[in-house]
């Protein structure tokens, strides 16, 4: 890796890191998930930083380039992130199920209380004539 490479590297994981602590700072990113982000970051600056461990690590693979090596753990953090999210989407789907369950519940209970108090409000005369129609 050449010099301005590594400086490359090591200015992009700086600037994720930074942008990253930024968003929770704003509340734009929650904490439940600036850790993994975060974590991300970290792991982006280390591999930037020591060149010496990607190329262990290619080694220890097996991979032929250190390119291959980085191109793998890209593939590997897209998964984990897309399992993530996904068992997030499920827990939520079944949120939203279960509020709108809830909601319509509380809907048909708020229409049987009115039509009670229109009932009631209406007074013994229409309960007489109601049963004078049938």
């Amino acid at each position: 890796m050449t010099p301005t490479q590594h400086a490359f590297a090591i200015f992009i994981s700086l600037i994720s890191l930074v942008v990253i602590i930024e968003l929770v700072r704003r509340r734009k990113l929650k904490e439940e998930y600036s850790f993994f982000w975060i974590l991300t970051a970290v792991g982006m600056l280390v591999l930037s930083s020591w060149y010496g461990l990607v190329e262990w690590i290619t080694r220890l693979s097996g991979a032929v380039t250190a390119t291959t090596t980085l191109f793998i753990f890209g593939l590997f953090f897209l998964l984990l992130i897309s399992v993530h999210f996904s068992t997030v989407i499920s827990r939520l789907t079944s949120q939203v199920r279960r509020l709108a369950q809830e909601m319509a519940i509380l809907s048909a209970e708020r229409d049987e209380a009115v039509a009670r108090a229109d009932r009631a409000a209406a007074g013994p005369e229409a309960g007489s004539r109601e049963r004078g129609a049938q």
